[in-house]
């Protein structure tokens, strides 16, 4: 796994020098902008309302009342650092709700990017055909939803967990694996599609390369640390190396040209 994420890692480095070689400035900025704007308001209005959520939730447990009766400073500190965990959880929980919106109205847009890259890269055209597009963005879809449901499941058991002293120090990072999985995996079947792998083959193809998803959507994660600019790249370059690193993994023997999983 780890020499997978390392290749995911690569092909962002791979993907900011074929950008700009092939001038494809404009496939990244526009989709770009567009995400910038909707992830700013959305984060706005997680702000507003996830302290409410939470304040609303202690109120009617009893759990507020009884830290004030209890009057004790570890008690509260507890208390503080569970909310710290618990806004974060949510925040997670947020992005992976954005992310799937978000991949859903522009899939037209990334199956083309992807479908370009793939077109320069192998030298080949990709004739457009209006009812494989359709085919394409309804694929998306419906994996988006899928992957939404599941990662839902997830999510919530995550948070479950993280009232559990101690186990729930580390929900965070489980919360980060799975949503950075979820992210990598929509960005990879862009690609798996093209090489003719049913949406069940894809699924095992990338369930059993979980590498490749993990590093593809932890870059993609960690772009969001990157005021603007970051939000503005994201998307879009995420899309460019999930092709690059799955180009690699064909001529690795990992999927035969014939659209077969080599496992």
């Amino acid at each position: 796994m780890l020499k997978e994420i390392i290749t995911s890692f690569q092909a962002y480095y791979q993907t900011h020098r074929f950008i700009i070689k092939h001038r494809l400035w404009k496939w990244i900025l526009i989709p770009g902008f567009i995400y910038a704007v909707l992830f700013c308001l959305g984060i706005y209005l997680f702000v507003v309302s996830s302290n409410s959520a939470i304040e609303f939730m202690l109120q009617k447990s009893g759990v507020a009342e009884w830290m004030e009766k209890m009057q004790n400073s570890w008690l509260s500190f507890l208390l503080i650092f569970g909310q710290i965990i618990l806004n974060l959880v949510l925040l997670l929980f947020y992005f992976s709700l954005f992310k799937y919106l978000f991949l859903i109205i522009g899939s037209p847009l990334f199956a083309y990017l992807s479908e370009k890259t793939a077109s320069i890269m192998e030298g080949k055209d990709y004739p457009f055909n209006f009812k494989q597009l359709m085919k394409d963005i309804m694929r998306g879809i419906r994996l988006a939803l899928r992957n939404m449901l599941w990662q839902t499941v997830y999510t919530v058991s995550i948070l479950i967990l993280s009232f559990i002293p101690l186990i729930g120090w580390v929900t965070p990072l489980l919360a980060l694996l799975v949503e950075c999985y979820y992210l990598g995996f929509s960005m990879l079947d862009y690609s798996c599609e093209r090489n003719k792998l049913s949406t069940s083959q894809s699924i095992t193809f990338i369930g059993r390369h979980k590498g490749l998803a993990i590093g593809n959507g932890m870059v993609f994660y960690l772009m969001h640390f990157i005021p603007v600019l970051g939000w503005l790249l994201a998307p879009s370059y995420a899309v460019i190396a999930a092709t690059i690193s799955l180009y690699k993994a064909r001529n690795e023997g990992l999927i035969n040209v014939a659209g077969k999983v080599n496992l």
